[in-house]
């Protein structure tokens, strides 16, 4: 079992490093949809990445239609939009014999709407006010994923660590 996060055209590399980084903390693959907004080689990006990127498995895709060429079929591939009446946490992500695929959208347009459309009954929001347009993505993937890895009992991840400089030590 693997799970995938899918990020189509990002535009904001920090946001991709972030996201990178939480890729590497739940064992995540992340696989990035092209066109995207920067350079993998931009240095805020790296940055927000840190020293971590060796532990990050990358999978890069020309498109859309690429990247859907890739999937075995669609029945775990998950389409995280605020323009969903189906909440994420609602959905069962525990099939530990099955990739899972969360797609999240670019920061300025999300996913396009005719995707969307054929994949209506894939779609799932996490439930937020109407104060604001939509959630930071490198937030709205930590939310959904660790959701994910929570319903999966944190197969292949630690759930206790001792550091060698242990601070309750």
């Amino acid at each position: 079992m693997t799970n995938h996060i899918v990020l189509y055209e990002p535009l904001m590399p920090a946001n991709t490093g972030n996201i990178a980084r939480t890729c590497a903390a739940t064992g995540a693959t992340l696989d990035l949809i092209y066109p995207l907004g920067f350079e993998l080689s931009d240095r805020n990006m790296k940055r927000a990445g840190l020293d971590y990127w060796d532990n990050v498995n990358l999978v890069e895709h020309d498109d859309l239609d690429a990247f859907m060429a890739t999937l075995p079929d669609t029945q775990h591939l998950y389409l995280i939009t605020k323009f969903s009446d189906l909440v994420y946490t609602d959905q069962d992500f525990s099939d530990t014999d099955a990739d899972h695929y969360f797609m999240f959208g670019k920061e300025t347009t999300g996913l396009p709407k005719d995707f969307m459309d054929k994949y209506h009954d894939r779609c799932l929001r996490i439930p937020m006010t109407d104060k604001v347009r939509a959630l930071n993505l490198a937030n709205s993937v930590a939310i959904v994923i660790y959701e994910a890895v929570r319903q999966q009992h944190f197969t292949g991840l630690e759930e206790h660590h001792v550091y060698p400089h242990d601070k309750w030590k």
